[in-house]
């Protein structure tokens, strides 16, 4: 993928389009970020990014990613400064973060944090175009298009608790790929490559089955279908369709 910006839609090949993204990457974000914050190890910036670039809409933070470093590559970069190193590529506009919102307790969890980048062309491009999984870069997609409408996006916690097997009280938790929020609006997604089993439409309904609330819930597909509504007012739509329909999430 290219991603969105206008200049590489006018450039003629793919050749063009993938040196403008590097150059770009290269030569204004990067550049920028050393040169302002008088970094001494842009080495480490660098990989720091590809490691956030390769976990779009997984959470982590500054410590597990510092324990990649070290297991991984032997390298040890403290957490707080992977911490500013994070804030610098967001004050950069590179990068954005969701944070997780526990949606039965109504609190923020700050232990973990979802990164998403501005434009998924330069994402693609810092890793030499690998890592190319349609699931989570179509859900950088959702987040990026959701925030262009102007809402502030969380991602999700439904915490359950309930008896196992044994008879044992344990605790589970499901995700909520977003929470959408413009007051008065709330909305409440999940993004889906592909849903072919019932047992899959189960799974990714199934959050939303514990939030006992009346704001709406959507289910985004990657397959081009017809909108449908189940009898418990979940909507499920195409991607397509969620992208070209601005007023969508503010409909019913």
């Amino acid at each position: 993928t290219f991603g969105g910006l206008p200049q590489v839609a006018l450039l003629e090949t793919e050749g063009k389009k993938t040196d403008y993204l590097r150059g770009l990457y290269e030569t204004t974000y990067l550049r920028d970020v050393i040169e302002r914050n008088h970094l001494r190890n842009p080495e480490g910036l660098k990989e720091l990014v590809r490691v956030l670039a390769s976990g779009i809409g997984s959470s982590t933070n500054p410590t597990r990613i510092a324990n990649t470093f070290q297991s991984a590559q032997g390298v040890a970069i403290k957490r707080d400064t992977i911490k500013q190193y994070i804030d610098y590529l967001k004050d950069s506009f590179l990068i954005e973060e969701a944070l997780r919102y526990d949606v039965k307790g109504r609190k923020y969890i700050g232990t973990e944090t979802k990164y998403y980048f501005a434009d998924v062309g330069i994402r693609a491009a810092i890793l030499n175009y690998r890592q190319q999984e349609e699931t989570h870069i179509m859900e950088n997609v959702i987040y990026n298009e959701l925030r262009s409408r102007g809402y502030n996006v969380d991602a999700g916690l439904v915490e359950l608790g309930g008896k196992d097997e044994n008879g044992k009280f344990v605790r589970r938790q499901l995700e909520v790929d977003f929470v959408v929020n413009r007051p008065p609006y709330r909305v409440y997604i999940q993004s889906a490559f592909h849903m072919p089993t019932i047992e899959k439409e189960v799974q990714e309904r199934r959050p939303f089955l514990s939030i006992n609330d009346h704001f709406r819930k959507i289910v985004i597909v990657g397959d081009d279908i017809h909108r449908k509504e189940d009898e418990l007012g979940i909507l499920t739509v195409g991607l397509l369709d969620f992208l070209t329909d601005k007023n969508l999430l503010e409909q019913g």
